[in-house]
């Protein structure tokens, strides 16, 4: 059996079983070769129609264990392996921290934010860190910054603290336990955040893979506004005059406006659309605070 094959064979196994994807990857494809080059200790680059590479029915063995139990859990894959990608970039993740995916770090690698980080003294938050991803990416992006991770959850902050130490980042990253911006300190010239917005309705649709993350990490409240409104009120005084504030909101942009209304956001372009993530500069948040 050639790599190909082995990956067609978990694709198709992946899509008979009705599992569902958006955890690190989009389909079945991508979460088959996912599957099987991790299992097999390869390079996610590597070329699935190299003629050279046969799969012995050992791997073959090891590649369908590790397939019985996704289908057979629904945990998501990114739980099995322990560890995810964004933009590139390797990250630990369990259990106690949502699985990276932030269409932030989409706006970071376009460079579309980098007016608003100086060449000197640059302070960055990330709102909501989780495992600390987005942290991490932004002091990748910024070397000049200071980062600082908020996250109510203590657990998920100890899945931060190795993926600051697997990225060397220690020196440059604080993480503080923090509901909302109590532990902030200081003005911030770019707050980013991803926080819980799935409202009630779409968090009792979830499916499996979804339900298995801490829904602390998801869910909004009714209109999946309960985080957002405290934060967009108290935003401006965190913010450096010509600051911004980075929010992603999903696909509640009905329930945002409806909560907003005077808000007028430059909308950022991604690969899920252009109603996801909203740029609020700290002048706009001023009439809110």
């Amino acid at each position: 059996m050639t790599l190909r094959q082995l990956v067609d064979h978990c694709r198709t196994h992946l899509e008979s079983a009705g599992v569902s994807f958006g955890q690190g990857t989009v389909n079945a494809l991508d979460e088959a070769a996912w599957l099987v080059l991790w299992r097999l200790g390869l390079p996610l680059d590597t070329d699935l129609d190299d003629p050279s590479r046969s799969v012995s029915s050992g791997d073959r063995a090891l590649v369908q264990t590790l397939l019985d139990q996704r289908i057979q859990t629904r945990q998501p894959l990114a739980y099995l392996t322990g560890e995810a990608w964004l933009q590139g970039v390797p990250f630990d993740v369990d259990e106690r921290a949502i699985i990276p995916r932030s269409l932030i770090a989409e706006v970071l690698a376009m460079g579309w934010l980098d007016e608003y980080v100086p060449e000197v003294n640059a302070r960055v938050m990330d709102l909501c860190t989780g495992n600390g991803s987005l942290a991490v990416l932004a002091a990748m992006a910024w070397p000049q910054a200071m980062v600082h991770g908020l996250d109510l959850s203590p657990q998920a902050l100890q899945v931060a603290a190795r993926n600051v130490e697997r990225h060397a980042m220690g020196e440059r990253i604080e993480l503080s336990v923090s509901d909302g911006f109590a532990a902030a300190h200081g003005r911030y010239h770019l707050i980013l955040c991803n926080p819980p917005y799935v409202n009630q309705h779409s968090m009792n649709e979830l499916p499996p893979e979804f339900r298995a993350e801490p829904s602390l990490a998801l869910a909004g409240g009714p209109d999946g506004m309960d985080f957002i409104r405290p934060c967009l009120h108290e935003a401006a005084q965190w913010l450096t005059p010509d600051g911004a504030l980075v929010l992603e909101i999903g696909h509640e942009i009905d329930h945002f406006e409806r909560a907003f209304p005077s808000l007028t956001p430059w909308w950022l372009e991604t690969s899920a659309g252009d109603t996801q993530v909203a740029l609020l500069r700290a002048a706009d948040l001023v009439a809110l605070s």
